[in-house]
């Protein structure tokens, strides 16, 4: 059976080695800096180690479901940027959203170590990671990506090899981050002015959402932002002013224009200044209503506007 260290226990990496773990594909150790994570693993049979060393000791592959660069910088060369974690001959699957340079950096340092790396960032959430029906989009040479397809199929229902040089999954999924931001911030300003047409905003959803207009985050979003059920959590807000946040910085690097996703941007970036970093992404509709409120009242304008 192959072996598989496991570095993240977050909102998505807990359920996937959940899932990895009840599949029987592979034997999983893990690990998290948090012990809430690491005792829920626990009591799910999960193998949870002490350190990211003892994680993936022995590992065939090391998969990172972490935040961030620097997190995954973390796990990774846990002993202030030294010799890695990873053992020569190993296989790490970058599973995190962290932008197609940090992944290649990450490669090249690992390479001189003799570690392979494969950049597989996905898409679903959490409900879809619990259930192995996740986007997996791999940028890795063929022999990597065979290596760790076998997991890789466990955790996705779409497993699609992208690219074979390591920063095309990053790639396309800021292409997925750009469109799944901008649907979220279109989804929360339409149903939030519905509302401030005096409308039944559900009726609304329900008439739309099977039509032209509709997409993915407007159904489920949607539903999310109509009903207040922002608890629990099942993408945190703070993830797309970091995802979008790689996507413009990105098309800043090649000079490409990027007006819907730099504008959702602001969005998130306004929604963490309200006290929103923690809170579900669909709490983004609770600007607009703030500000519909606020405008009826006579109040202060939201930003970039101006009273007429």
């Amino acid at each position: 059976m192959m072996k598989v260290g496991w570095l993240g226990l977050g909102a998505m990496g807990l359920p996937m080695a959940r899932r990895l773990h009840i599949s029987g594909a592979a034997a999983v150790t893990a690990f998290d800096r948090a012990a809430g994570p690491q005792a829920r693993a626990a009591s799910d049979g999960i193998a949870v180690a002490a350190s990211p060393a003892q994680a993936t000791q022995d590992a065939d592959l090391i998969m990172v479901m972490v935040r961030d660069t620097a997190q995954a910088r973390q796990a990774l060369f846990p002993h202030d940027g030294a010799d890695p974690v990873p053992a020569p001959g190993s296989t790490v699957v970058v599973m995190s959203t962290i932008g197609p340079d940090p992944v290649r950096d990450l490669a090249a340092a690992l390479a001189e170590r003799g570690v392979a790396v494969v950049d597989a960032p996905v898409s679903g959430g959490v409900a879809r990671a619990a259930t192995g029906d996740l986007v997996i989009m791999a940028g890795a040479p063929d022999d990597a990506f065979e290596k760790c397809r076998p997991v890789l199929d466990v955790l996705g229902s779409t497993v699609v090899q992208v690219g074979r040089s390591v920063g095309d999954g990053q790639a396309v999924k800021l292409v997925n981050q750009l469109l799944c931001g901008v649907h979220i911030a279109a989804a929360a300003e339409a149903l939030a002015y519905a509302e401030s047409l005096g409308l039944d905003s559900t009726a609304v959803w329900r008439t739309i959402r099977g039509g032209a207009a509709g997409s993915f985050m407007l159904d489920d979003r949607g539903q999310r932002m109509l009903q207040r059920t922002y608890d629990p959590v099942q993408s945190a807000l703070s993830l797309f002013v970091k995802d979008l946040g790689l996507v413009v910085e990105q098309a800043q690097r090649g000079h490409v224009p990027v007006p819907m996703a730099s504008a959702a941007a602001q969005m998130f970036t306004v929604g963490v200044g309200e006290g929103l970093s923690d809170a579900d992404d669909s709490s983004l509709i609770e600007l607009f209503r703030r500000w519909n409120t606020n405008r009826a009242e006579g109040h202060t304008p939201p930003p970039g506007e101006t009273t007429p």
